[in-house]
């Protein structure tokens, strides 16, 4: 659909900042509020900003300890809808999805089955501060737009900033690198047992953007858990791209 286009290269970009399990120790200091504007003003001018977003990552996906190695495409059209088509060995297609600002939907072609539930339904694996906005700007190395207000508390050290506060009943600590990109984002609320952590490690040139080329999420609540360990090996922005999305008439919804 899109190989027209020439084959652009990936540059992974050295970076200073923390890698998986490691944190940057930051100085107590508290800031300003025009040191704290200006701080903000700074990360959300290196957010990166797209209309369309497609990737291919290698992932090893864990629902509940059943873990699977796949590969994922994903699509963006930014803030209306996130494609996914997961594919197994050969290059098989086992599953399909779409999430909107106010839905879920995927098709199991595995099993012959079908899910439709409004957005809600991903709290089941995780918080009710999760929303759509979250889910995109996981998936390319964004800070939730949420936390870059004047409520969050920023500490910087040698170019390391760690921007940290509440969410309404969550304690978020995020880390961003010399190059103003999220290290690690950390949500916990231990009351409702709670938490969600991104690790983004090596970074990669593309399009002019740089975005992280390994991402680690883990939610948990509770009982139940998600890991997903994404590694992109190609990635494009501002494509031209279509969204196909159909349940076949023969499949029956999952229970």
């Amino acid at each position: 659909m899109v190989s027209c286009k020439a084959k652009k290269k990936v540059v992974a970009v050295t970076s200073t900042t923390p890698q998986v399990g490691n944190t940057v120790s930051i100085p107590t200091t508290t800031p300003d509020l025009t040191y704290l504007k200006n701080q903000l003003a700074v990360i959300k001018g290196h957010q990166v900003t797209f209309n369309t977003f497609s990737g291919r990552a290698n992932t090893k996906l864990d629902v509940n300890g059943s873990s699977n190695d796949v590969t994922l495409n994903i699509r963006i059209a930014r803030d209306k809808k996130i494609w996914v088509s997961i594919t197994a060995l050969l290059g098989i297609e086992v599953a399909r999805a779409v999430i909107t600002p106010d839905s879920i939907k995927i098709v199991n072609k595995l099993q012959g089955v079908y899910l439709k539930k409004p957005f809600s339904y991903i709290y089941q694996y995780a918080s009710r501060q999760v929303n759509y906005k979250t889910v995109e700007s996981l998936l390319v190395g964004n800070v939730m737009p949420e936390l870059l207000t004047e409520n969050s508390t920023v500490k910087t050290d040698m170019g390391n900033v760690q921007l940290s506060g509440t969410l309404q009943d969550l304690v978020y600590n995020l880390m961003l690198g010399t190059n103003m990109r999220v290290t690690q984002f950390n949500l916990t609320n231990t009351a409702e047992q709670q938490a969600l952590l991104v690790t983004n490690s090596t970074f990669i040139q593309a399009d002019n953007r740089l975005v992280p080329s390994e991402i680690n999420i883990l939610s948990t609540i509770k009982d139940k858990k998600i890991q997903a360990e994404l590694h992109y090996n190609k990635v494009d922005f501002d494509l031209q791209l279509d969204f196909p999305f159909n349940i076949p008439e023969r499949y029956t919804p999952a229970d």
